[in-house]
């Protein structure tokens, strides 16, 4: 008998292990029913959640459809209460199931347990981001079982960091109506600090005093595109321009205090073309002034060295990050540029180049990929807050006209390129061009006019503000040495 009950035990030991462990949803009902209560009760109520809570936040079908009612109701000006939401929901099968207008009356009844209507909402709301986080998490694993060779793990992992950073954020970029008042103070207040900066940088600075000038800076939110020829300097122009703003960026979070630390920004680089490896060799070439090529290939004495690893060693200090990943779609790259974001504050981003980034959309038009792209980095420069910085190609329209300086409508495959950003700039060496037409010296006098007019455009490239959304359009000459990839003020650098 004893060897029986033993036996039984067991028995129903190993049933209870093979028990299936069921997990609910997270919800909490009650939170729901008395919420809805009290709106129903006092309609200010609404108020203090509506700015984040939404009907697909409630778990219960019956709520979403209450909480819907009640926001239509309020659009059009009345106040709801059971006797407008039973006009409204009457002839729902869900409602009457719930048990109708009695059902209305019984969460009225919840409403005087509410002391705060807010802890109510976001309990609600939190439980709501948490089904939404198990539904991606799901997703997520049937995604990588089912996975192809049309849709790889990179292009998941950039899918499924895509759907987490929208749930983040969920609710936390949204922007409602705000006071002319609120936005004067802001305004005033960025009047004041460009008062009080000596070169009057209201963004971030690029370095170059002339073009500070015409700029302000780099201003947050806007798209600004660089463009030009090949060989014109574009990557060149756009490292100077990432270095110059990692150095404003470390001084200014060099002034924030120890209690402020997480306002330190950083500078992202997106070389599509370049490996990271070419893009440090030219940064260290454009800091040392000791020749690119020689870096490239070791042809460096031993004092020039020492002073190589100096540099290194203040430039690795700088928050400058470099993502050199070929061939990334517009949706990677925005991927990217949130995690950096998240991570190490990003301040600024680069991107080198337009043309090289992919579409997110199947498509064999050029021009609407290109449309797509340019709207996506738009959309990041406003999302994050921050200047986007992106080069681009212009088309071979440019070599068949007499005056080689770009326009506009030189940009390549797309106007949506000139459309969607708020500045744009060319870059034109009008050296390149003449060292291809040297006449021949046995034209005396025509040769004296080329070297005449070499000689004053000699390290000279004209940054043309062809597109300025906020300010003024204009020409920008820079002193630019090829041989160190390096750009900076004319004036200064006359006087070397």
């Amino acid at each position: 008998m004893a060897r029986s009950k033993a036996s039984t035990k067991v028995e129903a030991n190993t049933d209870a292990v093979n028990l299936p462990i069921i997990r609910v949803l997270p919800s909490n009902i009650q939170a729901e029913q008395m919420l809805l209560g009290v709106i129903l009760i006092n309609h200010d109520s609404l108020n203090h959640v509506s700015e984040f809570l939404k009907s697909e936040h409630f778990f219960e079908p019956i709520h979403q459809k209450i909480y819907t009612a009640i926001e239509l109701i309020t659009e059009k000006g009345l106040i709801a209460t059971p006797v407008t939401l039973k006009s409204m929901l009457d002839r729902d099968e869900v409602f009457q199931a719930a048990g109708g207008v009695d059902y209305l009356g019984k969460i009225a009844t919840l409403s005087m347990m509410v002391i705060n209507p807010r802890d109510y909402g976001k309990i609600i709301y939190d439980l709501a981001l948490k089904r939404n986080l198990i539904q991606i998490g799901e997703s997520i694993v049937n995604s990588a079982y089912d996975s192809t060779l049309g849709y790889d793990s990179t292009e998941q992992i950039e899918h499924a960091e895509g759907q987490l950073y929208n749930l983040a954020s969920e609710g936390v970029n949204e922007r409602s109506f705000v006071r002319l008042h609120s936005s004067l103070g802001d305004s005033l207040a960025s009047i004041n600090r460009a008062m009080k900066n000596p070169n009057h940088v209201i963004g971030i600075s690029t370095g170059l005093i002339d073009l500070n000038k015409l700029l302000s800076g780099f201003q947050n939110s806007d798209l600004v595109v660089l463009a030009g020829r090949p060989s014109m300097g574009k990557t060149a122009f756009a490292i100077n321009l990432a270095i110059n703003a990692c150095k404003a960026l470390q001084l200014k979070n060099a002034q924030q205090s120890k209690e402020d630390s997480s306002s330190e920004q950083a500078v992202g680089f997106f070389s599509l073309e370049m490996p990271s490896e070419q893009l440090a060799t030219r940064i260290l070439s454009m800091c040392t002034e000791i020749d690119s090529s020689n870096l490239r290939t070791g042809n460096v004495a031993e004092e020039n060295y020492n002073r190589l690893r100096k540099e290194a060693a203040i430039l690795s200090e700088l928050p400058f990050f470099i993502d050199d990943t070929p061939a990334l779609s517009i949706a990677a790259i925005r991927t990217r540029a949130r995690k950096l974001k998240r991570k190490h504050n990003l301040g600024i981003l680069f991107i080198d180049y337009l043309q090289l980034i992919r579409g997110t959309t199947k498509t064999d038009n050029r021009v609407t990929e290109i449309s797509e792209i340019t709207q996506g980095l738009k959309a990041i420069a406003k999302e994050l807050n921050i200047p986007v910085i992106a080069l681009s190609q212009l088309s071979r329209a440019v070599e068949l006209r007499v005056d080689k300086k770009p326009m506009l409508s030189d940009l390549r495959e797309s106007g949506s390129i000139e459309q969607d950003s708020d500045i744009v700039m060319f870059i034109y060496r009008e050296e390149y061009y003449l060292t291809r037409q040297e006449p021949s010296p046995s034209d005396a006098t025509k040769y004296a006019d080329w070297c005449a007019k070499l000689s004053e455009v000699h390290k000279v490239a004209d940054i043309i503000i062809a597109k300025h959304r906020n300010g003024p359009i204009g020409n920008v000459p820079l002193f630019y040495d090829s041989q160190y990839s390096k750009f900076s003020d004319l004036v200064k650098s006359s006087h070397r």
